[in-house]
C-alpha cells in the first residue's frame, strides 16, 4: 500500500485530463509535466500495444510523474435500441449507411491494458466509468501506483472510498467530454447533476482523502476557486484542445474558436458527454440510446469522415462549458500562466479577507 505522495510531489497543483479519442498525446502529458504538474495519457479507445508504445514516448521526453486513465467496462446495452438508432441515422443522412460502422459491445481491452500497467507501472492510474474493485484497487497499489477514481456525486465517492481508492477526481456537471458516473442512468438526468463547487463540498464531507477539482476550469481564478474549496489539484482538459502538442481535429480546433452553447448529448456516443452544440447533437440527443461503446462504434465512421472533409455538424464537438477562455498556446505556457494567476487571485481573495478583519 502506497501513501498519497504524488499530488505532494508535483510543483503545481495542475492535472490535464485524460482525453480519449484524438487530443490525448504523449507529447502533451510530458509538457504539462515537464512544467511542473501532472500529464495524463487516455488508454481509451487504444490498444494495449499502442498504449505501451504512448507510455515510452512519453517517458523518453519527461522525468516528471505521468498518469494512465482507463475506462471501466459497462454492460452491453438493451437489445433493439441500438437497432433502431441507427435506423433512425440511415433515414436522417442518405449517405450514412456506407457511413455508420458495426456496432458492437467489449470492454475496451480492459484486461490486456491493466495487465500491462500492473507490469510496469506509473505513478498514477486513474479509473472513469465506474470504480474498479477492491481486488484491483490494491492490485495497482502492490505494483507501485496509486489509484485515483472519477466521481461524480457523493455516493459514488463514498463508494470509491470504501473500495480503497488513493485519490478522487471529482467532476462537476461543466466538464467537457464524457460524464464519469458509474452507471449512466437517464433518470439522472432530470436533476441537472452537481456543479463543481457544490460537488467538492460535499464529496469533502463524506472523505479525507486528496480531491482533484474538475469541471469548467480555464483560467487561474478557476484553479484558485478549487483549491479554496478543498481540492489537492484542478484538472483541466479543454484549457489544453488547442494547445501544439494535443492531438486535437482542426475542425474541433476551429470550433473552440467560435462562439457557442455546450449542451449534453448520447447522440455521438450513447454515454451521456458534453460537447459545442452542433446539427448532429441537436437532431439526435432526445433519441439516442444509453448504449455505450456500441453508439460510439456505430458513428464513429462518419464522424471521422466529417473530421476528414472538415464539417463541424457531425463530429463529436467535446468541451466544457468554458471552453471560449481556452487558448492557442504551447501546454507549457498554460500550465505556467495558470499557476501564475491562481497565486495572485489567492492573494486577491486573502487580502479581502484581511480588510474585512480590520
Amino acid at each position: 500500500m502506497i501513501t498519497h505522495v504524488i499530488l505532494d510531489q508535483i510543483d503545481v497543483p495542475i492535472v490535464q485530463a485524460p482525453l480519449a479519442g484524438g487530443p490525448s498525446t504523449p507529447e502533451l502529458a510530458a509538457a504539462v509535466s515537464n512544467a511542473g504538474g501532472l500529464g495524463f495519457l487516455a488508454a481509451g479507445y487504444l490498444t494495449a500495444d499502442l498504449l505501451r508504445e504512448q507510455i515510452a514516448s512519453a517517458r523518453a521526453t519527461t522525468a516528471g510523474a505521468l498518469g494512465v486513465n482507463l475506462f471501466v467496462p459497462g454492460v452491453p446495452a438493451t437489445p433493439g435500441v441500438v437497432e433502431d438508432y441507427a435506423a433512425r441515422l440511415s433515414a436522417a443522412y442518405p449517405q450514412a449507411g456506407a457511413d455508420l460502422g458495426l456496432a458492437r459491445f467489449d470492454d475496451d481491452a480492459w484486461d490486456a491494458k491493466l495487465a500491462l500497467l500492473l507490469d510496469a507501472p506509473l505513478p498514477v492510474i486513474s479509473f472513469t466509468f465506474g470504480c474498479p474493485d477492491v481486488q484491483v484497487i490494491s492490485a495497482v497499489q502492490s505494483a507501485g501506483s496509486e489509484a485515483w477514481v472519477t466521481v461524480t456525486t457523493p455516493a459514488e465517492a463514498r463508494r470509491a472510498a470504501a473500495a480503497g481508492a488513493d485519490a478522487l477526481i471529482v467532476q462537476g456537471i461543466e466538464a467537457g467530454g464524457h460524464r464519469a458516473s458509474f452507471a449512466d442512468d437517464p433518470a439522472s438526468d432530470m436533476s441537472g447533476g452537481f456543479g463543481l463547487l457544490s460537488l467538492l463540498q460535499l464529496v469533502r464531507r463524506e472523505t479525507p482523502l486528496p480531491l482533484v477539482g474538475a469541471g469548467g476550469i480555464s483560467t487561474g481564478a478557476g484553479v484558485a476557486a478549487v483549491l479554496a474549496a478543498g481540492a489537492a489539484a484542478a484538472q483541466l482538459g479543454t484549457a489544453f484542445l488547442r494547445s501544439p502538442e494535443a492531438g486535437t481535429a482542426q475542425v474541433h480546433r476551429n470550433a473552440l474558436t467560435q462562439p457557442g452553447e455546450t449542451a449534453m448529448t448520447r447522440a455521438f456516443t450513447g454515454r451521456l458527454a458534453r460537447g459545442i452544440r452542433n446539427q448532429f447533437l441537436d437532431e439526435h440527443s432526445q433519441a439516442a440510446p444509453v448504449a455505450y461503446p456500441e453508439v460510439h462504434f456505430l458513428t464513429a465512421p462518419l464522424r471521422a469522415a466529417a473530421r476528414r472533409s472538415g464539417n463541424p455538424d457531425l463530429v463529436n464537438l467535446w468541451a466544457g462549458q468554458t471552453y471560449e477562455l481556452a487558448g492557442e498556446r504551447p501546454a507549457a505556457e498554460i500550465v505556467t500562466q495558470l499557476a501564475g494567476d491562481a497565486r495572485t487571485a489567492l492573494a486577491a481573495a486573502a487580502s479581502r479577507l484581511s480588510q474585512g478583519s480590520d
